[in-house]
């Protein structure tokens, strides 16, 4: 045997490792339907991103490439328009609880559907009063502006006996012009941050909560008020906080949800520390005395925590991109 030659290498005699077919799901993604209800000259606006998930028996299209049991993915699309007529939009919750049993309780092999959904909210125009005069209308009732504030949101599943509603919202930016501390903390020969005493507190709410309605036998909420209690009672508490830390804000917002919402036995957020610094004015002769600052896009400090009714389990997943 040469000094580069080796030994033939023995067939494998080990049995193939058999390939399973782990969890699966498919639907029709972000289908963007704009409801308008004509209330005489008075229009209300719907305006919807709604994705369609559904699994169940449905092994065969993968392994086999049979269709059989296939929905198509075209027809959950087209059945999210036909329910905007058909049931309106009352709320998003009550839109993807819909959605969610139609899908269920129609299709055999369908045995878990997951409807998401994106609410853009808008709001109405007010004319002048002259120019109301001027076209001839008593009143401008049917224009509308975009709502810059926030996106609601809320994910429905419905395995045909047991419901999980989770709502929020994502893209509110606060921000407490004072009020706010953070001294104290570890340190160490890599720390430069300085102790601050008086600062400026802002985030970006992302938000989940989780409803304890859970089947057709109980009282269902009342999705559209609770969206708005639960949402004035997270700013109330941001505002109304003496903050040592975002931390402690987000417990307070959290905690401030769960005490006055009977129907919400969960909430998570997730909390991007939009950092304002100092300027260093002092090459410039000047003081800068809590007034002028940079705001920092990134890097940025990621707090996020659940806050949960007593002796409720977790459920609202912890990776909030990850619903």
């Amino acid at each position: 045997m040469t000094a580069h030659s080796r030994p033939a290498r023995a067939a494998d005699s080990r049995p193939a490792r058999p390939v399973m077919l782990g969890q699966n799901q498919y639907g029709k993604a972000e289908n963007r339907v704009v409801k308008i209800t004509r209330d005489g000259d008075t229009h209300h606006i719907k305006d919807l991103n709604v994705s369609v998930s559904l699994s169940g028996d449905l092994e065969e299209v993968h392994l086999s490439g049979s269709n059989a049991h296939c929905l198509p993915t075209d027809t959950t699309k087209n059945t999210v328009y036909a329910f905007a007529k058909e049931h309106g939009i009352e709320s998003a919750e009550q839109f993807g609880i819909h959605l969610a049993r139609h899908f269920v309780t129609s299709q055999e092999p369908i045995h878990r559907a997951r409807i998401r959904i994106e609410e853009y909210a808008w709001e109405r125009i007010a004319g002048s009063d002259a120019n109301s005069r001027f076209i001839g209308a008593d009143e401008v009732r049917h224009s509308f502006v975009r709502k810059g504030q926030e996106t609601r949101l809320t994910e429905i599943t419905y395995d045909g006996e047991q419901w999980q509603v989770i709502s929020g919202l994502k893209d509110l930016v606060v921000m407490n012009s004072t009020n706010s501390e953070f001294w104290g903390y570890i340190k160490d020969k890599y720390t430069t941050l300085k102790e601050a005493y008086d600062r400026i507190l802002a985030t970006e709410v992302s938000g989940r909560w989780r409803f304890n309605w859970t089947d057709d036998e109980q009282r269902m909420p009342n999705w559209e008020r609770s969206y708005e209690q639960v949402r004035k009672h997270m700013l109330e508490a941001f505002a109304e906080t003496y903050s040592l830390s975002l931390q402690q804000t987000l417990y307070q917002m959290g905690s401030r949800v769960i005490n006055h919402r009977s129907e919400i036995d969960e909430i998570r957020f997730s909390l991007p520390n939009k950092h304002h610094f100092l300027v260093d004015l002092e090459p410039f002769g000047l003081k800068n005395d809590n007034e002028v600052y940079y705001a920092a896009d990134r890097p940025y400090g990621l707090i996020e925590a659940t806050v949960l009714r007593d002796g409720v389990e977790p459920k609202i997943p912890v990776d909030l991109t990850n619903l």
